[in-house]
């Protein structure tokens, strides 16, 4: 049966009188009307403008029995088809749940905690959706979570706007929601029409060649020469840097191995011939063991002592701006697209799972605008 051809009916997730229902939305059909009314047990509700049955197995088969041949039954908003995040295989929430907590109306509930673990999210992904959901629970501390409405979830994001919250983090707190109410309790797009901020589009910050080359000659020693330039030279984040173990630099085929980038996915980037002779320098004085760049003890290497690297050596070269470690990822990409690099391949080296995304540095790159005359001129 063709769906163009066909009548569509759609399933959406309701919870009426604290009951999981089956929404079922269509559009004026006196066929697809009748087959409605011969559900056992279909009922309407006046809220929502939909009819309903109570959400369980037997109702599902049944709904499709009656509308075959009738109607195409939509249910992109009712199953979930997210595969398990297959990377990320050993996430432990148990330093959570071993946490003293001063209120226990505000702890994120134990099967939020297990579906993240079964699912296999990211560490840090976790880690914000926990902190945010436990914000939203100590907000409706005196409510039942089934009970909560998409009215309530607009006020709260909207009390959240009122106190300047950023996009982002009003964008994080909507999907620490969502997940509970459509992962944790199945019930996937119960809160289809919770509006999201619109994301403000901003342009990466930059430095020029001769900026990075400055920082570069203004780092301490040959560590910090190594992490500055190692960041530029192969477009890392500081996650990613900081990550990299011994192994992972292959000098044979002049490439880098990125094996815990965001999403906790892997690819290979260039590695620099100038790097590597530094890199080489670098491994005699400080005799890495693990971790390619280690702190006290052989420990991973803190992301805020990157940091602190990046910005006294951009004032030690007496570049006035603030200059952060992802301004150097911003400035590889730019750069390498201003030198003539394909966008196809640069998306590769950063890791994005978009072209779209790689397009931002497209707005960047001065290359064409050099060829353009000012008026003045």
């Amino acid at each position: 049966m063709d769906k163009k051809e066909t009548k569509i009916i759609k399933l959406k997730h309701l919870f009426i009188q604290n009951k999981k229902m089956i929404g079922i939305q269509f559009y004026p059909d006196k066929i697809v009307q009748l087959a409605v009314k011969s559900l056992n047990g279909i009922k309407w509700s006046e809220k929502y403008g939909l009819a309903y049955v109570v959400n369980n197995k037997e109702n599902i088969d049944q709904i499709f029995n009656i509308f075959r041949g009738i109607a195409w039954v939509n249910t992109n908003k009712f199953f979930l088809n997210k595969p398990l995040k297959k990377e990320n295989k050993n996430l432990c929430l148990d330093w959570y749940r071993n946490k003293p907590n001063s209120s226990n109306n505000s702890k994120c509930p134990e099967n939020y905690l297990q579906k993240l673990e079964l699912k296999h999210y990211a560490y840090n992904t976790a880690k914000v959706y926990i902190y945010m959901f436990e914000k939203f629970i100590a907000f409706y501390s005196n409510t039942n979570l089934m009970e909560i409405n998409e009215t309530d979830i607009r006020h709260y994001i909207s009390t959240l706007s009122k106190e300047n919250k950023s996009k982002s983090f009003l964008n994080q707190m909507i999907n620490s929601i969502k997940f509970y109410y459509e992962i944790v309790e199945g019930m996937p797009n119960r809160f289809y029409e919770i509006e999201r901020p619109i994301k403000e589009t901003k342009l990466p910050k930059i430095i020029s060649l001769e900026e990075i080359k400055a920082i570069i000659d203004n780092t301490n020693n040959i560590k910090h020469k190594c992490i500055v330039s190692l960041m530029y030279s192969a477009g890392l984040r500081r996650s990613e840097l900081l990550n990299l173990k011994t192994t992972d630099i292959d000098s044979k085929r002049m490439i880098i191995s990125i094996k815990h980038a965001k999403g906790n996915k892997e690819r290979l980037t260039i590695l620099s011939k100038t790097i590597l002779t530094d890199l080489r320098l670098y491994f005699i004085k400080w005799k890495p063991k693990e971790y390619l760049f280690e702190g006290p003890n052989y420990t991973k290497y803190s992301s805020s002592s990157v940091l602190k690297i990046v910005k006294n050596a951009a004032l030690k070269a007496n570049i006035r701006k603030t200059v952060t470690p992802h301004m150097l990822r911003h400035s590889f990409a730019t750069h390498l697209l201003e030198n003539g690099t394909d966008l196809r391949y640069i998306q590769v080296l950063l890791g994005h799972s978009s072209s779209k995304t790689t397009e931002i540095y497209t707005h960047v790159a001065i290359n064409n605008l050099k060829t353009i005359k000012s008026p003045l001129d």
